[in-house]
């Protein structure tokens, strides 16, 4: 896993900060949730959260799972699909 970016970050409610990363796994790019600093095995990209609680409408992670809102969720959603479709596009032209 190649670290590129960090999408935005955010403090949980324990008080622990957590990262949610552009990285490149192989030959496409996926999101990486790291907490403490510590990478958070799980999905690849936000999972809808059913049912919703609140605010909180997807998740990413597995132990610790951190909560998403759906604002939060497309934005990493846009951000690895951006850098996949750049990829994609430099493969086809190259």
């Amino acid at each position: 896993m190649i670290f590129k970016r960090n999408i935005f970050s955010k403090i949980l409610s324990n008080g622990m900060k957590a990262d949610f990363a552009l990285v490149k796994e192989e030959d496409a790019y996926q999101a990486a949730l790291y907490v403490g600093g510590r990478h958070i095995p799980g999905p690849a990209l936000p999972q809808l959260l059913d049912p919703p609680k609140g605010d909180v409408t997807h998740w990413m992670g597995n132990r610790p799972s951190v909560g998403l809102s759906s604002e939060e969720a497309d934005r990493i959603i846009r951000e690895v699909k951006l850098e996949n479709s750049v990829l994609q596009h430099r493969k086809l032209h190259s």
